[in-house]
């Protein structure tokens, strides 16, 4: 299942973007605007990461993170802050969080420090070098989110990965579109259905590293997709 990321940042369109570009990722986003909402959206749910302002109405993000780590050194938090002071940046690390971004950023580099947060939570929660699953020339491991087509290093969006996955754990069995939104994308999704076939395009893309390698992802006319060796 996709990661859950808790938002919680005043200025809407920065909420806005961060929301549209962490779904974009994969990610399943909820976005709240001040520190007593949050505070009440981070008790209802394990979340797997909370991106933080810390200039929030209610509650600081200080005040929050030190709640947050008063019983929970798990769930990653990254600090955004309009604040560039080396103080500031102390008292977050001090209190606990994992990272600390500065406004304005650049979200490639946002994104990049969610991959990593969420990788070390992986690696801390489970077993040393996780469990990698085969096929043919790829390989994957479930718990590091790293997946290798030979000995190329292929970068995967979080649905991207959790698609590719689904299909790994079911190897050489065709699964239908219908059983593949509900297990990559949720019973309640009301998307559209043809995202299935858009996202099998991009693995399709990031897999075939070079004209030389055979596709994994077989089409089955009229039923669905399967993952099996090349023949």
């Amino acid at each position: 299942m996709a990661e859950e990321i808790l938002i919680v940042e005043d200025e809407e369109k920065i909420a806005r973007l961060l929301e549209l570009e962490l779904t974009y990722e994969g990610y399943q986003v909820t976005k709240v605007y001040d520190g007593m909402e949050a505070m009440n959206h981070y008790r209802e749910k394990e979340w797997d990461l909370i991106l933080l302002d810390v200039m929030l109405p209610g509650l600081s993000g200080m005040e929050i993170l030190r709640r947050i780590r008063g019983n929970d050194t798990v769930t990653p938090v990254i600090l955004l802050t309009a604040k560039g002071a080396v103080e500031d940046k102390v008292t977050g690390l001090d209190f606990g969080a994992n990272d600390y971004v500065t406004k304005p950023f650049q979200i490639e580099e946002l994104l990049a420090r969610v991959r990593a947060a969420l990788r070390l939570k992986q690696k801390g929660g489970k077993e040393e070098g996780g469990k990698w699953l085969t096929c043919s020339d790829l390989k994957m491991n479930e718990q590091t989110r790293e997946v290798m087509r030979g000995e190329q290093s292929i970068e995967l969006t979080a649905k991207e990965f959790d698609l590719l996955l689904y299909l790994a754990e079911n190897e050489r069995q065709v699964l239908t579109r219908d059983q593949i939104l509900s297990k990559v994308w949720g019973y309640d999704y009301s998307g559209d259905t043809n995202v299935v076939d858009v996202y099998i395009r991009y693995l399709r893309r990031k897999l075939e590293v070079s004209d030389d390698v055979k596709p994994l992802i077989q089409t089955v006319r009229g039923v669905g997709y399967t993952l099996r060796q090349p023949t």
